[in-house]
């Protein structure tokens, strides 16, 4: 890891990276692109080392809304175990009164459930949660070196059972790996078992760019023999790439959604996951 000093922690819309880069080791992962010009080894972690001190600065300004974290780098990295960036960031959160979503694969979160649960209590939390496979030893593949899917499924759980809202993301979903209806329909057995508010599905696909595509390809070659060369007979360089069951899965995705009245639409989910409640909210010191 590396330390960096930045200018401004928070977006206009109150997202935030605390870090930059991941270990978490995920094959297919955008934020590799070369469109982020990340001058560093992704592994290589950018730590913003003044971020604190920024947020403090910047919350103090903004009308009060929810915070965002994970778009670009999963916030519940191993190094967070140590520098705990991330619980900071929600004590502050907290003491200020904005609300807090993010999105992660990992179940370090819960370590924070304490400060969730506060914030919950005083504004709003929701927490996404990405699921790609049912298959745990998939997953280990995928994305080796974070928790694997049924740890996740626990932890959705719990955040249920703790009255914190979830969002999970069922993507990427790769062409002749896990582009089944088996998978599918295994995931969303797990997300109405979790009494999940959403699902975010864009397409049964992946997206692949300069940087990303490389990676992915190295990865297909050490553990999926002779895919890569499929892959580049049938999508070549395209962005965006859909399995070829695209239609028969997001038509179970709908259903089953709709059925077990599971969100699925874009803008709703987008419109829930950002409402904050407008109501006075007194700033509390921890």
């Amino acid at each position: 890891m590396h330390y960096v000093n930045t200018k401004t922690i928070l977006s206009p819309k109150n997202g935030m990276n605390l870090y930059r880069g991941c270990t978490h080791g995920c094959i297919y992962c955008d934020s590799r692109s070369d469109v982020y010009n990340m001058d560093h080894d992704f592994e290589d972690i950018e730590v913003k080392q003044n971020a604190l001190e920024l947020l403090k600065k910047e919350l103090l300004k903004r009308p009060k809304a929810m915070n965002g974290t994970g778009a670009m780098t999963d916030p519940y990295i191993p190094l967070e175990k140590h520098l705990q960036y991330v619980r900071k960031s929600l004590e502050l959160i907290y003491r200020y009164g904005f609300g807090f979503t993010c999105i992660t694969k990992s179940d370090l979160i819960l370590r924070d459930l304490d400060l969730l649960k506060k914030i919950n209590e005083k504004t709003r939390v929701v927490v996404q949660m990405t699921l790609t496979t049912a298959d745990d030893e998939l997953c280990k593949i995928l994305e080796q070196n974070v928790a694997p899917t049924s740890r996740r499924v626990e932890v959705l759980k719990k955040l249920n059972e703790e009255n914190i809202p979830t969002i999970v993301w069922l993507c990427p979903i790769l062409p002749y790996i896990n582009d089944t209806a088996k998978n599918i329909n295994s995931i969303i057995d797990y997300c109405i078992d979790a009494n999940v508010k959403g699902i975010l599905c864009y397409n049964m696909g992946v997206t692949l760019r300069d940087g990303d595509r490389e990676y992915f390809y190295e990865k297909l070659d050490e553990h999926f023999p002779g895919l890569k060369n499929k892959y580049i007979r049938e999508f070549g360089n395209k962005y965006s790439i859909n399995s070829s069951d695209n239609q028969k899965l997001m038509n179970i995705f709908r259903y089953r959604t709709k059925e077990h009245g599971i969100l699925n639409n874009f803008d709703e989910i987008y419109k829930f996951l950002y409402h904050f409640p407008q109501k006075s909210v007194q700033s509390t010191l921890i």
